[in-house]
């Protein structure tokens, strides 16, 4: 495994860059991106933390069994309570060690061969995003792609975002500028809660940077959403962050 070539590099005591990765039946595709995200992290001192939602499929199983003892850069959390994508990626990020952080999905939409980049910019900024909105970014699902785009401008206009993106979930973002941000107000629901933080970080006049990113197809697995339920509820996140700012800020 490429992982074992990094354990000399894992045995420092302080990690530079935790990645976090919520899993629920991603069984298939968990092993080997792990293996691809410490393909190229082994210039790095990193660490993986998988939370997973106590998967059907073992998923949370399969990686304590694989890396077991092999390495202490691997962490498994197997969550049964207060279960869902935002808490998960929340508990996460509370027990990293790295004082840099990364989020991405599982499923390989989220390609690791950006996390270099990712790392060599983050110093000149708080959050990076991983876009499919600026130039050189897209997905491959053209119909998804164009849906995804006018949505991600209407939210744009409604919050006055700074970022092109944002239902992204690939981001990498200095532990200490969003330690203020690490609530569960903020990080509840399913993907809504990267828009409620994109809107806290502007507040807060965090520098933000969006690189381009491309989504292939799913190779493996099905998606764990349905795009008509997260529609309504990611509009539904909009509009009461809209009115929360109207409340206090009036004129």
């Amino acid at each position: 495994m490429i992982l074992s070539e990094s354990l000399q590099l894992m045995n420092r005591p302080q990690f530079e860059l935790s990645v976090i990765l919520p899993t629920f039946n991603e069984s298939e595709n968990i092993i080997p991106l792990i293996e691809a995200i410490s393909k190229n992290l082994r210039e790095i001192n990193y660490e993986i933390i998988i939370c997973d939602d106590n998967s059907p499929d073992g998923t949370g199983l399969l990686t304590q069994k694989t890396y077991r003892g092999q390495t202490s850069c691997v962490r498994t959390i197997i969550r049964k309570k207060d279960k869902g994508l935002a808490r998960s990626v929340l508990q996460g990020i509370k027990q990293a060690r790295g004082n840099l952080i990364a989020v991405m999905d599982t499923d390989f939409n989220h390609n690791p061969d950006k996390l270099p980049q990712m790392y060599r910019l983050i110093r000149k900024t708080d959050i990076i995003v991983g876009s499919r909105y600026v130039k050189g970014g897209g997905m491959e699902n053209r119909w998804r792609n164009l849906l995804s785009l006018l949505y991600n401008r209407l939210i744009r206009f409604i919050l006055k975002l700074p970022v092109y993106d944002n239902l992204s979930g690939f981001f990498m973002f200095k532990k200490s500028k969003l330690k203020p941000l690490l609530r569960p107000d903020i990080f509840c629901g399913y993907g809504d809660y990267f828009i409620r933080l994109l809107f806290e970080a502007k507040k807060r006049k965090l520098l933000i940077r969006e690189i381009p990113v491309f989504y292939p197809n799913r190779l493996h697995g099905s998606s764990k959403s349905r795009f008509l339920g997260i529609l309504v509820q990611y509009s539904r996140t909009v509009m009461s962050l809209l009115r929360s700012n109207l409340i206090k800020h009036p004129d």
